[in-house]
């Protein structure tokens, strides 16, 4: 103790006099440490609110959801002796105005008197049960679009209704997941005034069931379950009252993480960088020291301590600024966020931030450190002179354990274990890849012949003279092209998907519950409104697949498709339909009238390992269909329209109550005339415009990209603070270099262009690998992630490049300007 405390002491005195050299170790820790305490402090914030308000976001401890059905009396008594409960109808119908004005795509919600069993529908800030028959509540955005406000009338089907109220908020409204439009509230009995709801209609009924104290929502859904195993009910409990949006935040928050782990791994670079180049200042009092009699332990406990301190320091200022962050984020998002957290420490996070920034600073100071002490006294003396010792066992192994306790961190706190040990992994692999090409570099400089010219002779002999920051120069460098290309290629590629591919190829509307027995009509009606239009109609279900050969799906099997989850749309074709290729099998006749059969996607099929000839067994309308795997094929999704995973043989299906929808393709013009008139003909159906479609995903998409964007403009900070410490490191060497040039008449133009000549020839060797390596990320990233096409904008990408390059040089000149005023008479006195 008395060795550390004299340690201590002499540590102290010497952060006293000046904190020169430590600060780039501060910044690159707080940067890092910052950035993953605000990201793992924002998804803890927003996922502990969806968790904690379960019952509201859900609207009742369980929920038992169907389709285009209502439950029977006896059905409805099961759930009734379980609980209090609350019936509501959803579905999408268009709501007009009865002078004839624009129609807007709504989400229609009809609920009984008892809505809802928990949280408050406020209207206008007051409290609000559901309105009379002949009162509608309405959200801002659909009275903005429809230019109404309380006491006008607005039309659904076949019904004209008040506007009793604006919405000011709907408390189950997370909970009822992605919808294409403003809400509106209804009852039941005007729900059936509006005549929307017929056999094949599309709509959900859910019931939320309020349990008495001590009752688990586990239990009753197993009841339920016993009592009516033939249903295709999908059922959700308070603890996952919004899974979509607990699960994109925990994933995207996961994603984030990562980044800022692997900025915090890329600034551990320049925290060693930056700890050399202290220690290398500090070689004349470590020689006085050990000349002394301190031993290499003191001089290894003495820097430890100042080191730690100053890493302490960052850590607290990170988490400090990372804690206060999320509040301040949550602000700025308004409405764009589901929830709303309250102000609160989440301590998981600041403590798993602080356990990494420890770990990647011990890591990176351990090296540096270690050579500094095992330096002679003789050699710390002489100022010109590399680092000469290579690390000992010890060190080694002190290193190898923290790195293993960063990667079990990484993936023991993790959804993915195997794409976070992916992400770890990956960026190791580029750091020590570049670092390897440094090492290149400098082999090739000095095998290189000699140039004529005596500044680019200087430049390339800069690459490998002894203390050389090439290695360095090239890690960092490469680091900060390689972000620049990564975020260059993401950006352009997500903008080419929504910008080029979708309106290029997807159908201009959608048009739903179109009666069956009308299409005949419907198709004139178009051909009237809009000639030349391209319509494409499908008979439209829901359906639950509730048996895979003969077996009910395993948890596995639902959690690798989504399909098997709940209840999906089908259809019947008696002809391949648009968009779809067969990769097996064999599609049945036109004319087919035998034992049901099934077309599935070859993906699913492929993740579930099922092959033509398989037996499916799927719950429509209460119906259970046996149909027998008669083909696979690809889906075109990116067309966006009625791609079906599941399509039965016309025989199947075709006797079951359904509806009708359509895709139409045509001009501005002809789309608002067959609005106008299939709501005309129609009150029932609904239009769906797909521009409407493409900038709600493109708003979501583009956020998600900002987002990306904010965390890898970190770990380019890194890449910079990386770059600056190579610089500080051989800043020894390179005032030595100037002040012989000087010395020997060279201009300081003269010195900053073989500086401007090295650096350049780094960067020219190191652009291709970045283009490659950056363009490898994206493309995992856009198409891996995101499962979008991989369409960058090469020009920019290369662009992107280019500029990324020039400023790391300028950053590079810029760090060096210093060192060209330096005086040779008085730097000589030092040396």
């Amino acid at each position: 103790m008395s060795r550390w405390r004299f340690a201590a002491s002499i540590a102290r005195r010497d952060l006293n006099r000046s904190l020169r050299g430590l600060r780039l170790l501060f910044l690159c820790i707080f940067l890092g440490v910052a950035t993953l305490a605000a990201i793992g402090s924002l998804t803890a914030a927003i996922t502990s609110e969806l968790a904690s308000r379960g019952q509201i976001l859900l609207g009742g401890d369980v929920q038992v959801s169907m389709s285009q059905r209502r439950a029977s009396p006896e059905e409805a008594a099961a759930m009734r002796s379980a609980g209090a409960i609350s019936e509501t109808i959803r579905m999408r119908a268009m709501a007009r105005r009865p002078d004839g004005g624009a129609a807007v795509l709504t989400e229609l919600k009809g609920v009984d008197s008892a809505y809802p069993l928990y949280g408050t529908l406020t209207v206008a800030g007051r409290p609000a049960k559901a309105p009379p028959p002949g009162d509608v509540l309405i959200a801002t955005a659909l009275a903005e679009r429809l230019g109404v406000s309380e006491g006008a009338r607005i039309r659904y089907g076949e019904a004209d209704f008040r506007v009793a109220g604006i919405i000011s908020d709907e408390p189950d409204r997370v909970g009822e997941g992605f919808t294409l439009g403003p809400v509106a509230i209804i009852s039941l009995p005007g729900l059936e005034r509006t005549g929307l709801v017929q056999p094949g209609s599309l709509y959900v009924t859910k019931y939320r069931l309020r349990l008495p104290p001590g009752q688990s929502p586990e239990s009753v859904v197993r009841d339920l379950r016993t009592q009516f195993p033939g249903s295709s009910w999908e059922f959700r409990d308070r603890d996952r009252a919004a899974p979509g949006a607990n699960r994109f935040f925990e994933r995207m928050g996961q994603f984030l993480t990562l980044t800022g782990l692997a900025a915090l791994i890329i600034a551990g670079i320049g925290v060693s960088n930056g700890v050399s180049s202290y220690l290398r200042r500090k070689r004349p009092s470590i020689a006085t020291m050990k000349a002394l009699g301190a031993t290499s332990s003191d001089i290894a406990r003495i820097y430890f301590v100042q080191i730690g301190l100053v890493t302490m320091a960052a850590i607290a200022a990170g988490l400090a600024v990372g804690a206060l962050l999320p509040p301040a984020a949550i602000t700025a998002a308004g409405d764009l966020l589901p929830v709303k957290p309250g102000l609160s420490l989440h301590w998981a996070p600041l403590l798993l931030s602080a356990a990494y920034g420890l770990l990647i600073a011990f890591i990176f100071v351990l090296p540096p450190l270690s050579r500094a002490r095992l330096l002679p006294v003789a050699t710390l003396f002489r100022q010109d002179v590399g680092e000469g010792r290579r690390l000992d066992r010890r060190t080694l192994l002190a290193a190898a354990v923290a790195i293993a306790l960063v990667v079990a961190l990484a993936i023991g706190t993790s959804d993915q274990p195997v794409f976070s040990a992916g992400v770890l992994g990956s960026a190791s692999a580029v750091i020590l890849l570049l670092a390897l090409v440094g090492w290149a570099v400098r082999k090739l400089a000095r095998a290189a012949p000699r140039p004529k010219r005596p500044l680019l002779r200087l430049a390339i002999t800069a690459l490998h003279r002894p203390g050389s920051p090439t290695v360095a120069l090239v890690v960092a460098l490469g680091l900060a092209l390689t972000l620049f290309v990564t975020l260059a290629a993401i950006q352009t590629s997500i903008s080419a998907e929504i910008a080029q591919t979708v309106p290029e190829r997807a159908p201009d509307q959608f048009v739903l519950d179109i009666p069956a027995e009308d299409r005949g009509r419907f198709e004139a009606m178009v051909e009237q409104a809009a000639p030349g239009a391209a319509i494409n109609i499908v008979p439209t279900l829901r359906g639950t697949v509730t048996e895979v050969r003969g077996q009910p799906p395993s948890q596995k099997q639902r959690d690798q498709h989504r399909f098997l989850f709940g209840e999906r749309g089908v259809t019947y074709s008696p002809t391949l339909p648009e968009g779809s290729t067969i990769t097996a099998g064999s599609w049945w006749p036109s004319d087919y009238r035998g034992p049901p059969l099934v077309s599935l996607d070859a993906e699913a099929a492929d993740v579930l390992g099922l092959k033509v000839g398989d037996m499916l067994t799927t719950s429509i309308l209460g119906r259970e269909i046996e149909a027998r795997i008669a083909s696979l094929r690809t889906i075109e999704w990116e067309t966006m329209g009625f791609n079906y995973i599941l399509v039965f043989s016309p025989s199947a299906l075709e006797s079951a109550p359904h509806n009708l929808a359509a895709t139409v393709i045509t001009d501005v013009a002809g789309g608002r005339a067959i609005t106008r008139s299939v709501l005309a003909a129609f009150p029932s159906a609904s239009v769906v415009d797909v521009g409407e479609i493409i900038d709600q995903v493109g708003t979501i998409l583009n956020q998600m990209a900002a987002a990306i964007l904010l965390a890898a403009s970190v770990a380019i900070a890194a890449g910079i603070a990386v770059l600056i410490g190579a610089l500080a490191a051989s800043r020894e060497a390179q005032t030595y270099d100037s002040i012989i040039l000087k010395t020997l008449g060279a201009t300081r133009l003269q010195i900053l262009f073989v500086q401007a000549l090295e650096y350049g020839l780094i960067s020219v060797l190191v652009a291709s690998l970045s283009l490659v390596l950056g363009l490898a990320g994206a493309w995992y990233v856009v198409v891996q992630l995101f499962e979008f096409g991989w369409r960058p904008d090469w020009a920019v990408v290369l662009a992107t490049l280019g500029a990324g390059a020039t400023l790391t040089i300028g950053i590079a000149l810029a760090a060096s300007l210093p060192l060209l005023s330096v005086r040779p008479a008085a730097a000589l006195r030092d040396l």
